[in-house]
C-alpha cells in the first residue's frame, strides 16, 4: 500500500469503527451505582454533601434549612491509552492484524468508568468521606449518635446499596469525553524515528465518595442473617434530627468470588434448608468483575 494522507485517513475511518463499535456494544454499570457529576474545572468541591432534604408541616413561617460546609473534593485526572501501528504493517497492507487490538481499545474506553467506579470501593475502608470518617466506618456522626455502614471480617468484601434516589453513594466526576486520536501524519516524529504510526485515546475524569448512607459493606459471611442485619441497619437510618431516611437497599454488589453466594441468596425459590427464602429478588446482584 501507497502510504498517503488519503490512504491513512481512510485507515484511521475503518479502526475508528471499530472502536465505536465496540465502544457502543459495552453495557455499563457505574450508574447503576454511581451519580454523574459534570466538571469544568482541575477540581471540584461538593459542600452540600450530607444533606438529605425532608418535608416538614409548614406551621408559621418557613424554616431555612443551614446546609453544613463540608468542602469534600474531587480532583480530576487525565487518563489514556494508545496503540502503536508499524509503517511496514501498513506498507504491506497488513492493517487488518490490528482489528482486534481497536476494538478492545473501544471496550477498555467504554469500561474505563466502570472500573473507576469498582475500584473505588475497596479504597472505602480506608479513605476519608465528607464528614472526615472513613467512607465505611463505625462512627459516623449523625446528631448525638454514631452510625455504622460497615461490618469487619475476614472475607471477601460485598456492599449493599440504595440506587434509587438522584444522589448516589459515589460520584462519577467528568471533566472530558473519551476522545479517540490518530498521530498519524507520515512527518509525526514517532514515524519519522520509529516508523510508527500511534492512535490513542484520552479523557479527564475521577471519582469520589457520595453519601456513606446509601452503602453499606461487609467482610463477613455472605448469608441471610448478615443480608438481614445490614438490609435492616440501612432501613433505619436518620438524619440529625431524628428523622426516618426512608431508605431501602435495592442493590447488592459483589466480586466474581461471592457470585454463587449472591445468587443464592437473591434468586433461589428457597433457601439451603429447604424453606422458602423471603429474600428473593429484594436486590438486584451485580458483579463486578474489578472486585477481588
Amino acid at each position: 500500500m501507497q502510504i498517503n494522507q488519503t490512504a491513512l485517513s481512510a485507515i484511521f475511518k475503518g479502526y475508528n469503527t471499530l472502536f465505536n463499535e465496540a465502544f457502543e456494544g459495552v453495557k455499563p454499570m457505574y450508574d447503576r451505582i454511581a451519580m454523574t457529576a459534570p466538571s469544568t474545572a482541575r477540581e471540584e468541591t461538593y459542600a452540600w454533601l450530607g444533606q438529605f432534604p425532608r418535608m416538614r408541616e409548614w406551621v408559621g413561617e418557613r424554616v431555612v434549612k443551614n446546609i453544613k460546609a463540608y468542602g469534600y473534593t474531587i480532583k480530576n485526572k487525565d487518563w489514556e491509552l494508545t496503540i502503536e501501528v508499524d509503517r511496514n504493517d501498513i506498507e504491506d497492507d497488513k492493517i487488518g492484524v490490528y482489528n482486534p487490538l481497536f476494538s478492545e481499545l473501544g471496550r477498555a474506553a467504554a469500561s474505563h468508568p466502570d472500573e473507576l467506579i469498582c475500584g473505588l470501593l475497596p479504597l472505602g475502608f480506608n479513605t476519608q468521606c465528607y464528614d472526615g470518617q472513613y467512607f465505611f466506618d463505625m462512627d459516623h456522626p449523625v446528631g448525638n449518635a454514631l452510625v455504622s455502614n460497615v461490618a469487619d471480617g475476614a472475607g471477601a468484601s460485598w456492599y449493599l446499596l440504595d440506587s434509587s434516589r438522584a444522589i448516589k453513594p459515589l460520584i462519577y466526576q467528568k471533566r472530558k469525553d473519551i476522545q479517540f486520536i490518530p498521530h498519524d501524519k507520515p512527518s509525526d516524529d514517532t514515524v519519522f524515528m520509529k516508523k510508527k504510526f500511534v492512535y490513542g485515546v484520552d479523557c479527564r475524569d475521577n471519582a469520589g465518595f457520595g453519601l456513606w448512607q446509601l452503602m453499606y459493606a461487609s467482610k463477613t459471611n455472605l448469608n441471610a442473617a448478615n443480608y438481614a442485619s445490614y438490609r435492616a441497619a440501612m432501613i433505619g437510618y436518620s438524619n440529625d434530627d431524628d428523622k426516618p431516611l426512608g431508605i431501602v437497599p435495592n442493590l447488592m454488589v459483589v466480586p466474581p468470588s461471592l457470585e454463587a453466594a449472591g445468587r443464592a441468596l437473591l434468586m433461589n425459590d428457597r433457601d439451603a434448608n429447604g424453606a422458602t427464602n423471603p429474600w428473593k429478588g429484594t436486590a438486584e446482584l451485580i458483579v463486578c468483575p474489578w472486585l477481588r
